[in-house]
């Protein structure tokens, strides 16, 4: 095999994964290129790893709320260590885009589980990644939308949604932005409990329905008593 043939698929493995051995590339160079991408997009063959190597050396690994920076250690062993590579890296991506973070949230498992949703949603339907987005307790208390309500709305969630996620600054108006929000109220975590003695309980997702604003909306020039499921869709 030649120089050329370990370079390209070597740039390929960088740009869809985190690398890879000489080993490993010679490996995937005789399989072929075409061969190697379409297990690149096949992932679900794979299956996922273990925590069994990173709980046996790291116990507080299985309740990463417990001391902080451990989901953060939890990710990156999955990174380096991986047999999903593409996965893996859209979910690094979409970190980057759905960005959040414990200095505000204060709950590591909250923001783990967001991870484990790019994995599941992160090749898929855009508009489905959205949603599980919108429904998302990380992504919901980083933007505020459990402080949104029908009688006191608050636009963080919905302004982000527009100009950050998904439609850009320029192709929207501010009345679009307030009913957008106004269709997310009621969309909230359900109450959060007080530490334990062993980190924060989970959080869910919650719809309140008295909480929400059942009038009429307008967005994009449409009519009608929008939800947060018919602005994304």
């Amino acid at each position: 095999m030649s120089d050329q043939d370990i370079a390209l698929m070597a740039h390929l493995m960088r740009r869809a994964g985190f690398g890879a051995t000489r080993d490993e590339l010679e490996a995937q160079v005789a399989k072929g290129y075409e061969a190697t991408v379409e297990e690149l997009l096949s992932s679900e063959e794979h299956e996922e790893l273990s925590r069994d190597e990173m709980q046996r050396f790291h116990p507080w690994t299985w309740r990463p709320g417990t001391l902080p920076g451990m989901g953060a250690a939890e990710w990156l062993h999955d990174l380096v260590n991986t047999k999903r590579p593409l996965e893996e890296k859209m979910s690094l991506f979409w970190h980057g885009i759905f960005a959040t973070g414990v200095s505000k949230v204060d709950h590591y498992d909250d923001v783990m589980d967001m991870i484990v949703k790019f994995r599941q949603k992160g090749m898929g339907d855009f508009r489905e990644l959205l949603l599980e987005m919108a429904k998302d307790p990380a992504m919901i208390y980083w933007l505020d939308n459990n402080d949104n309500h029908a009688d006191a709305v608050n636009e963080n969630w919905g302004r982000e949604l527009l100009e950050l996620f998904s439609m850009g600054v320029g192709n929207y108006t501010e009345d679009d932005v307030r009913d957008c929000s106004r269709a997310f109220t009621g969309w909230t975590i359900e109450p959060k409990l007080p530490r334990g003695p062993i980190g924060r309980h989970d959080w869910f997702f919650e719809y309140r329905d008295e909480d929400h604003d059942d009038s009429d909306k307008t967005f994009l020039g449409h009519t009608g008593n929008h939800n947060g499921e018919d602005i994304i869709r």
